[in-house]
């Protein structure tokens, strides 16, 4: 890529002067010899103060590209060599920082550029906005973007000037919010070339569109279409059959831009009904295009009348038209009228009334097709939900691509208007360049040289002028009644204008043979001398279609083509306004245009074509001098150099600069305005530069606002800090009364909130000292955040003196056994549902009669020995049992648990002790989770004891929350704890041996009993 760096940097002398405004002398030699230089160095934008001089190159330059879009983005027009970036970026700027609509004229003739420079500068601007990535910008950006595309196929031809000519003028708003990002757009047509649908000239084709589809579409699409791939085979297409799009600016083929056209319009919104739809229409044009007519001669019974030739084309555009078949064949062969007594009668035609009523209908119907694709993208472009009251308003950006001025070797009424059009363009050229620019000098007393300019409203006055103008007689001419012909619409003009010098014709001027006796007319425009011709002339101003046809197309089946013809629906008897004819809807929109275009704040780009063949690197000095002439440049360039850049009101000069002077900052105490901008330019060291109008400053040299731009730049961020500063001191000191008062607010709310719970706590356990309950059922109301911890700690006090108040009441003896059940429950922690809470605890069952009615009182005898033999203190425990080993044997024992000893004892022997483990050596136990009896005491150094407490009364009584309990309480009370498991399934220890224990529930069962296997036990429990 091209480097792209300041001004200074890349515009050496060995590449021309980058603005025509430096030129040491100012001859159109010079201005030539410059132009010339620069093209041949690849300069091809130059500037004339703001204006952009473009010149076709004919090839791809390494010109742009994100690169270089970020080279220029947000940069004065100055600062970087002359590029369509920099127009872009000034109107861009002009829009979103001063709030003003702008709008971008691209002109020049066609092959000049124009098209390839409006793509640019769509680029640009859908580059630069939307770094957020807000999706309704993105969906804007990508229909405005896609829409040239589109619009390009259905309006663009290759002629023998340009391979991709635009055969219709367009002009598209861009809609921008107050923050520079683009919410919406709309496109308007002008004059679309229609007639280009029936002939074009040798080397010319039709528009990209019929092409596209014939070659592009899939043979199945081809065949439900009734087409053939070759062009060659439909009138309509068969001159261009033999081109192609061309290769110029990498354009591709017409099978790449037909899936190119596809992608546009899905991403812009079209759905896929509606394509189908357009093609249908395109290919019943080119069926239409080939029925030819031919003339019956009467045979007996049948009538001589009117035929079509190939009855079968009548049936397809039947089908792709979705209307009757017989109804298409009745509107080609004849036509219906109403009389004046509003009888309709049915006229038949002749072969060239038929010819002339098809080629109107497919001209139309292309027509309507363009317009309906127009208002398709303007419909999903339209700005969505947006509300002037509290969005605000919308500025927007306006981009003018529009036909430039064509010569051919034959002109028609088509070529007339678009040179009209041209005309009106530098009409307005001239006003807000030069003469303009000349009468604000004037006004504001500003010392000025006028120049002399070529003023071409004597132009537009020949053509528009009231009642004379060319386009008045030709309306005239359309509204009269009897045979008013080309030759009669020749001659009033002669006689209107024989003596304007801007008018010739042969009839006036006899010696000039370049023209024909009763058909040609020259008129001398700004950019050169064109003949017309006035054949047709009528005809296409009245473009008069028969209502037969728009009535068929109206009451098609098919919504989309239906929609194209709303006038369908008045009846034949309707007596309905004459419709305006062509040329008048034409000059309507170019005033309008006009009118739109000088309210806003306007940039120009300047497009020239090098040479006449479209050739890369060539520079035809005779032909680009003549665009140079009539585009008015030198005269452009001799008013800049007299002239100033930039011009500013007084007010609006100090608000944006009033920054960079400390005379004027904040607000100046001076006299007056002016005296204010007059100290701020003398502290800078500018005021040589500039002149002082009665309400304006005027600059002669963009430096000078560059100077002062990038002043107030190195400012900008020093106040914008010092308001920064400014306002969020201010924000803090809101948000700190705010937060006092909240606060405050807070505190007392707090009081209040902790006041009352305060209240409705002394209320609710004022008897909570009733006995027996002891407030057991009262209910604490929920507390406040801040007093949370208090209301928790007073529900732990409360359960402490309740637990007293109960407590004091239960006699000394009971306390042994509440402890132990209160240990149970805390070993167990409600993994065990049943474990006997609810029952007096015995703990010594052996001693007791009623469990051990035969042998208490040899177990009293053993109990006293084994007392007097170790000392133990009190019994904790004791019950038959029934125990396995570690051979698997299950034998019925004892089991006597003291303070100090764990004895397993053999009832049969007088309760002799077969195995003593010291207390302290006891580390745990296990239980399982059922109803079950079955105890594994864990103790270090020793084997684990499987038992199952049994023979109890009454039977199966559950003692296993006893056991745990009194083991439990005792262990707590000696400082030391003890692990307590409940499972399913118990691990066990029997010498170094690992073994599982489960218990299985059996109806049958009498009594507990063991059952053993190699590595596991099972208790065998009694589930009745």
């Amino acid at each position: 890529m091209l480097p792209v760096g300041r001004m200074e940097d890349e515009e050496g002398p060995e590449y021309g002067k980058p603005d025509f405004v430096l030129l040491d002398q100012l001859t159109m030699e010079d201005f030539m010899q410059n132009l010339q230089l620069r093209f041949k160095k690849d300069r091809i934008y130059t500037y004339i103060g703001e204006v952009l001089v473009s010149v076709n190159p004919y090839r791809e330059l390494p010109l742009y590209g994100p690169e270089a879009i970020a080279k220029y983005q947000g940069r004065e027009l100055y600062e970087r060599p002359p590029h369509l970036y920099a127009v872009a970026n000034a109107a861009y700027k002009a829009m979103k920082h001063r709030s003003r609509d702008t709008c971008i004229v691209i002109s020049g003739e066609s092959g000049a550029g124009k098209t390839e420079a409006s793509k640019h500068i769509m680029q640009y601007i859908a580059a630069v906005t939307n770094p957020s990535q807000r999706a309704e910008v993105e969906r804007v950006k990508d229909v405005l973007l896609k829409s040239t595309c589109v619009l390009e196929a259905f309006g663009n031809a290759r002629t023998n000037r340009n391979h991709n000519s635009s055969r219709f003028g367009k002009y598209m708003d861009i809609n921008f919010d107050f923050k520079g990002e683009p919410v919406g757009g709309h496109i308007h047509s002008y004059l679309l070339e229609k007639s280009r649908v029936l002939k074009q000239h040798v080397g010319e084709r039709n528009f990209h569109a019929f092409y596209q589809l014939l070659r592009g579409s899939e043979d199945q699409e081809l065949q439900g279409l009734h087409l053939e791939r070759n062009p060659a085979v439909y009138n309509f297409t068969r001159q261009g059959a033999g081109l192609s799009m061309g290769v110029r600016n990498g354009l591709e083929s017409d099978e790449r831009s037909h899936q190119a056209v596809m992608e546009a319009m899905r991403i812009i919104g079209f759905s896929p009904e509606e394509v189908e739809s357009i093609h249908r229409i395109l290919a019943a044009i080119l069926h239409l295009g080939n029925i030819e007519f031919v003339e019956t001669e009467e045979n007996g019974p049948q009538k001589a009348g009117l035929a079509v030739a190939e009855e079968a084309l009548v049936g397809y555009v039947a089908k792709l038209t979705a209307t009757p078949r017989d109804l298409v064949l009745r509107t080609l062969l004849a036509r219906t009228v109403a009389s004046g007594g509003r009888d309709l009668i049915e006229k038949s035609h002749s072969v060239a009334e038929a010819s002339f009523a098809r080629d109107a209908c497919a001209k139309a119907m292309y027509q309507r097709l363009f317009e309906w694709v127009v208002d398709r993208i303007n419909g999903i472009m339209e700005p969505r939900g947006r509300d002037p009251r509290r969005d605000g308003k919308d500025t927007v950006i306006g981009v003018l691509d529009i036909y430039g001025f064509e010569v051919f070797p034959v002109n028609s009424f088509e070529q007339f208007c678009i040179n009209y059009c041209n005309e009106k363009l530098q009409q307005l050229f001239i006003q807000l360049i030069l003469k303009q620019e000349q009468e604000e000098y004037e006004r504001e007393g500003i010392a000025w040289q006028s120049i002399e300019y070529f003023n071409n409203a004597i132009i537009v006055e020949l053509v528009e002028q009231p009642r004379r103008g060319i386009l008045a007689v030709l309306e005239e001419a359309c509204s009269t009644a009897g045979p008013i012909t080309d030759l009669i619409f020749l001659q009033t003009l002669d006689t209107h204008h024989r003596h304007h010098p801007h008018y010739s014709s042969r009839q006036l001027c006899h010696t000039d043979k370049t023209m024909e006796f009763g058909r040609d007319f020259r008129i001398k425009h700004y950019a050169g001398d064109v003949t017309y011709s006035v054949e047709g002339f009528i005809d296409k101003n009245r473009d008069s279609l028969f209502q037969d046809f728009k009535r068929l197309l109206y009451n098609s089946a098919d919504p989309t083509l239906r929609a194209m013809w709303p006038d369908g629906q008045q009846d034949i008897t309707e007596v309905t306004k004459r419709p305006l004819t062509a040329g008048t809807l034409f000059k309507n929109s170019m005033v309008a245009l006009v009118e739109n275009l000088a309210s806003k704040e306007p940039f120009y780009v300047r497009c020239i074509k090098p040479n006449e063949d479209k050739v890369a690197g060539q520079f035809d000095e005779a032909h680009c001098r003549h665009q140079v002439a009539y585009l008015g440049l030198l005269e452009n360039v001799r008013v800049r150099r007299a002239g100033f850049a930039s011009r500013q009101p007084y007010p609006r000069f100090l608000l944006r600069y009033k920054m960079t002077c400390e005379y004027t900052w904040p607000n100046h105490l001076l006299g007056s305005d002016r005296e204010a901008v007059s100290a701020l330019l003398e502290q800078h060291g500018l005021q040589g530069d500039v002149a002082f109008g009665h309400s304006k400053l005027f600059i002669r040299s963009p430096r000078t606002l560059v100077t002062l731009e990038q002043s107030r730049a190195r400012l900008i961020p020093i106040i914008v800090l010092l308001l920064q500063k400014a306002w969020r001191g201010t924000l803090a000191r809101w948000r700190c009364r705010r937060l006092r008062a909240i606060y405050t607010i807070m505190r007392w709310f707090r009081r209040h909130k902790v006041r009352a719970h305060l209240l409705e706590l002394q209320r609710r356990f004022q008897a909570a000292r009733q006995p027996p309950l002891y407030g057991r059922d009262l209910v604490w109301p929920p507390p406040p955040a801040v007093l949370q911890p208090f209301q928790e700690t007073c529900r732990v006090l409360f359960s402490r003196w309740r637990a007293r108040q109960l407590v004091k009441n239960i006699p000394p003896s009971d306390m042994t056994q509440i402890k132990a059940k209160v240990a149970a429950m805390g070993a167990l922690q409600g993994l065990r549902q049943d474990w006997g809470c609810q029952r007096a605890w015995a703990r010594d069952y052996l001693s007791s009669g009623t469990d051990n009615p035969t042998a208490s009182h040899q177990f009293a005898e053993q109990l006293k020995a084994l007392q007097e033999k170790d000392g133990f203190g009190t019994v904790l425990f004791s019950s038959h049992v029934r125990k396995v080993n570690r051979f698997r044997k299950s034998r019925d024992r004892a089991l006597l648990l003291t303070d100090r000893h764990l004895y397993k004892l053999e009832p049969g022997r007088q309760y002799r002790v077969m195995r003593a483990v010291p207390l302290d050596a006891v580390t745990g136990l296990s239980v399982t989770s059922g109803r079950d009896q079955l105890v594994v005491l864990h103790a270090h150094g020793y084997d684990d004891l499987v038992v199952c407490l049994h023979r109890s009364q009454p039977p199966l009584e559950n003692r296993i929350g006893e056991l745990v309990g009194m083991l439990a309480a005792h262990c707590q009370g000696e400082g030391r704890t003890l692990e307590v498991r409940v499972s399913d399934c118990i691990s066990l220890s029997q010498r170094g041996a690992r073994r599982l224990i489960s218990v299985e529930p059996r109806p049958e069962q009498p009594e507990p009993d063991f059952r053993c296997s190699r590595s596991t036990f099972t208790l065998l429990w009694p589930s009745h």
